[in-house]
This record gives C-alpha cells, structure tokens and sequence, in this order.
C-alpha cells in the first residue's frame, strides 16, 4: 500500500464532482491483501476511516476529512465455478464498473449492459444498488466479500443477505466494514444477444418493444449515448458531467399519498420500502417524517426530476453568485461550474429540498455520500 502525500492532493482531486479538502491521511491500495491489511491497520488505530472508489458518488466538505481515506486500486476479473449455465465472475473492489460491463459485452455475457457508463467502481456497486435502464446490479449479483469492522472477519455474504433495495443495502443501512470483492452471474448472450429491454427510453432508442431482446454492443452503444446526452458520462470536455450524477433518489410514498399529486405526475407500483419519504406541508426539513403504511397498500416511486421542474427549477438554475448548478442537460444533476465550494453544491440542493416540499410535500433524499457536512 501507498501513503500518499495529502498536501498536494484534496479530496476535489478525487471525487467527479471537483470538491472537498485535503484528508488527514491517503492511502491507496493495490490488490485485496493490502486493502484489507489498510483497513485492519487504521481500525486498530482508532482513526476516522472512509473507503474511496472512483469518487463519483461523493459530495467531500470543504473542510477536507480529518481521518484516513483509503483509496482502492486493487483490480481483477476471475471466472469461478457458475450455476445453472451461467457464468460467475468475481471481481475486485478496485475495479471500474464501466470497465467491468464493457469485459463482460465483449465476452457475450447478459446481465450488464444497460448499467454501462455508470462511473465509480465495483466495490462501490452492492453499497448502493446501482441501477439504471431497467437494470440493477441485484440482478446478477450473488455474493459480496466483505472486511467486517465489529469483528476483523472477511466474510462471503450471499447476495439474499444484502437486504438490496432501490438504492439502499445492509451498507447502508448500518454494516460498516470494505468490500474487498464482489461476484456475479452472468448469462451467455446467445448470438451476442442481451437480457431482455425493460426501460421504455432505452427500448425507444433501441427500435424495439418492451421485452425485447437487443444486441449487447447495441444496448451498450445505446445506454452510453442517452446517458452523454444527459451529462452523465464523464468527459473531460463537457461541463456538464462535472456532477456527482443523480444528487437526489426518487421518492418513495404510499399509494394514498400519490394520488394527491397532480395527474400527470409520473408514477410506478413497487414493492414498499422503509425510510423518511414525506415530510408535511410546515414541518422543519431536519425533520424527516416516517410514513405509517399499511401492509396491503402498495409503495408507489414518484420521479425526482418532475418533482424539481414542477416545483419551478429549471435546467441550469443556479443561486445569484453561485458556481454551482442545475445541469443544462439533466435536471436531477448538480453540476461544478468550475471552483465550486462544496458548500455551494449544499446550498443549492438545500433550495432544491425546501421548495419540492413546500410545492409537493416530498423531501428529496440525497443519493451521493455527503462527507463532513450535511443537508
């Protein structure tokens, strides 16, 4: 493992979204060994701890972390034993993920594909449940190797052990250790041919039906160009993806509550999810409110994106003297115009917050780490 020097490195060096201050200390580590001894060496001493991937889901204080950052470079892709005709890959917590979906289009293995693009990287993946164009990595993810914090053990635990969720896992909501490695199943994509399309944006560039089965390299191809076209894919000449990606997850209420909304407010069925989602008209923002929901009433995922344009907040929206945004192409991005504070990009979320939720009732919840400071 390296030590690397603090002084000349911040954590805006590291993030996608270009701010934060200097860490204490940074280490960057480059095969699993040593990450779990990195993380086994700072839990014995006491120190503040925070592993950093490809720093594309992190919002860092402007202050900097006044702890160790241990940064993964620790890369792999093996092939395991699979089950049932598919193919297992474990890979290391270093790795891309982009990097990863783009091995396994190649090989012909469906699974993956609408998740191309996605930066950060694959340790970071389970955390979350990254998801996007009708996929998530739940799909095909069946185990993550994990360092526990409480106890010093790595473990293997299955995929059903996760509690995976929109956006949410056991990491989530509590577990705290690294995710040294994570393995997936895969299936040979006969002819090349992908999982089936269940995105109506992405089935629409395609030219196919819902259900359909496309091309991996097309999907890929396609996946890539709707997410450029929304300033998700970093570049270093588009201003626009100097973001954090989506800052806001969409909201998750009861049925009851949806119908309050206007008509042509976008609405999805899903399964219930726990968690603050609905704060009422009055109530301080600090405050979330848990929403009592009876068992045989459905959860309903509203859209964050319509949420902000309909509460008034437009593409490229900004506060008087702030360096800070909305993106031009993406209304759920916020977007570093260049030598933004982090407090700028708080700020502008804060106003974001409280004006859904004086329009709508709906507090947004930030969908990227937010490290030192806070909504």
């Amino acid at each position: 493992m390296t030590d690397l020097p603090t002084t000349d490195r911040t954590l805006a060096d590291l993030t996608t979204l270009r701010v934060g201050g200097p860490a204490e200390r940074l280490i960057e580590v480059h095969d699993t060994r040593e990450l779990v001894a990195a993380a086994l060496d700072v839990w014995a001493d006491g120190d503040e701890w925070m592993v950093l991937g490809g720093g594309s889901n992190v919002v860092a204080a402007d202050e900097g972390f006044g702890g160790t950052v241990i940064r993964t470079a620790n890369k792999g892709i093996s092939e395991l034993p699979g089950e049932s005709g598919k193919v297992r890959l474990r890979v290391e917590a270093g790795e891309g993920w982009d990097d990863l979906v783009a091995v396994t289009v190649a090989r012909g293995l469906a699974g993956m594909e609408a998740l191309s693009g996605i930066p950060g990287s694959v340790g970071a993946a389970p955390i979350q449940n990254i998801g996007a164009y009708g996929q998530e990595a739940a799909d095909t993810l069946v185990a993550v190797h994990f360092l526990d914090y409480l106890t010093g053990d790595e473990e293997r635990i299955p995929a059903a052990d996760l509690a995976l969720g929109y956006r949410t896992s056991i990491f989530k909501q509590g577990r705290q250790g690294v995710v040294t490695a994570v393995e997936f199943d895969l299936e040979p994509g006969a002819d090349g041919v992908g999982a089936p399309v269940r995105y109506t944006q992405l089935a629409s560039a395609l030219g196919v039906e819902l259900g359909v089965r496309a091309p991996l390299a097309a999907v890929r191809a396609a996946v890539l160009e709707l997410r450029r076209s929304k300033g998700m894919v970093l570049a270093a000449d588009d201003p626009e993806s100097v973001s954090a990606g989506s800052f806001f997850t969409n909201p998750m209420v009861t049925e009851r509550f949806s119908r309050t909304l206007p008509d042509d407010a976008p609405r999805w069925p899903t399964r219930p999810e726990d968690g603050p989602l609905v704060v009422p008209l009055g109530e301080p923002l600090a405050q979330p409110m848990l929403v009592e929901q009876p068992q045989d009433e459905r959860s309903v995922k509203l859209s964050a994106a319509w949420l902000i344009e309909r509460a008034g907040i437009s593409r490229g929206f900004a506060l008087p003297g702030s360096r800070a945004s909305v993106s031009r192409k993406h209304t759920l991005a916020l977007v570093n115009r260049g030598g933004a504070t982090a407090e700028e990009v708080l700020e502008l979320a804060r106003y974001i917050q409280a004006v859904v939720q004086s329009e709508f009732g709906v507090l947004l919840q930030p969908e990227p780490l937010i490290l030192g400071a806070s909504l």
